[in-house]
């Protein structure tokens, strides 16, 4: 029996090898590369059901790392600055500035992983047709997910520079459930200054995430994360609110990520939802475990973040 099932895991193995276009992977090397290693200024737009949200982003990349720039047009104003090492988020309306380590490198459109061929393990990834998107023409590649674990994803990218112009999140049936597209695009040379913060900030509240490495074993608390291709990529301690430490352990596939939040039920002024609920792309399941709230979110669809959420355990160190 052993055998047999040896036999099928090998075939199978051999039939998702042979779903895979070298061409197609190496068109994902491109891109990752691309957005790594060019200075460009844009607007974007974010779409997610019957809702958008319009962002410039401008970015300067040079040998010491890049600094990147995004000013969200929509709503409620709001800036990022990346840095290789930090994140600042200005809030000019309620006159703040939240600033964290830089954990995640992962935004748009610099979304990929270095190791992109491990993305094959997970996904089935194939040239797509092309088209012409804020004046560039393109050429594309669709991940398509092995399993119900995980969203596939449409890539489309400048013939010449390899610069990602479009990301898509469809999910089983093939349905967008978010997108990301360039509306204009400039890429080459950014002069310094576009690159800096247009708010002085004098005064203004810092609030300071304060994010430091951890060990939430050592507090008894343990993830059987077992899904399929997601690891443990980040285990740290943050200051969430009023200096409330919170726990956070996030697993990913390369593309994909699900975050497990673990925070103290006392102090909390919020009132608890447990259960599952969504946002987009994003599911959250919530449960109550020992007097602490954990929180599970995720990039995926709701039975992968359910089923990492359901393995949270504690126990009380001896």
């Amino acid at each position: 029996m052993k055998r047999a099932l040896g036999i099928v895991a090998l075939v199978w193995a051999g039939v998702a090898q042979a779903q895979i276009s070298p061409d197609a992977r190496a068109l994902l090397q491109r891109i990752y590369e691309a957005t790594e290693k060019l200075s460009y200024t844009g607007t974007f737009v974010y779409q997610q059901g019957d809702r958008t949200e319009t962002s410039r982003i401008t970015r300067m990349a040079g040998p010491r790392g890049s600094i990147e720039r995004v000013e969200v047009l929509d709503g409620v104003p709001r800036e990022i600055v990346r840095t290789r090492d930090t994140v600042r988020c200005y809030l000019p309306e309620s006159r703040t500035v939240k600033v964290e380590p830089r954990t995640d490198q992962r935004a748009f459109p610099g979304m990929l992983p270095e190791g992109v061929s491990e993305l094959a393990r997970n996904y089935a990834i194939a040239r797509g047709k092309p088209k012409r998107i804020a004046g560039f023409d393109s050429e594309s590649v669709t991940l398509t997910p092995r399993d119900d674990l995980r969203y596939g994803y449409r890539l489309w990218a400048d013939v010449v520079s390899s610069m990602l112009l479009k990301a898509q999140t469809f999910g089983r049936k093939g349905e967008t459930i978010e997108q990301f597209t360039f509306t204009q695009l400039a890429i080459g040379n950014v002069p310094s200054e576009r690159i800096r913060t247009r708010h002085l900030a004098r005064n203004w509240r810092i609030e300071d995430a304060a994010v430091t490495p951890a060990n939430l074993a050592q507090s008894g608390w343990t993830v059987a994360a077992d899904l399929p291709g997601f690891r443990k990529v980040i285990e740290v301690r943050r200051n969430l609110g009023e200096s409330r430490p919170v726990g956070q352990m996030v697993y990913s596939d390369g593309l994909a990520a699900v975050s497990v939040f673990i925070e103290p039920a006392a102090g909390r002024h919020e009132a608890v939802r447990p259960g599952l609920s969504s946002l987009g792309a994003f599911h959250i399941y919530t449960r109550e475990i020992a007097d602490h709230i954990v929180t599970v979110v995720g990039e995926a669809p709701a039975a992968s973040v359910q089923r990492i959420a359901n393995t949270v355990k504690f126990r009380r160190p001896q």
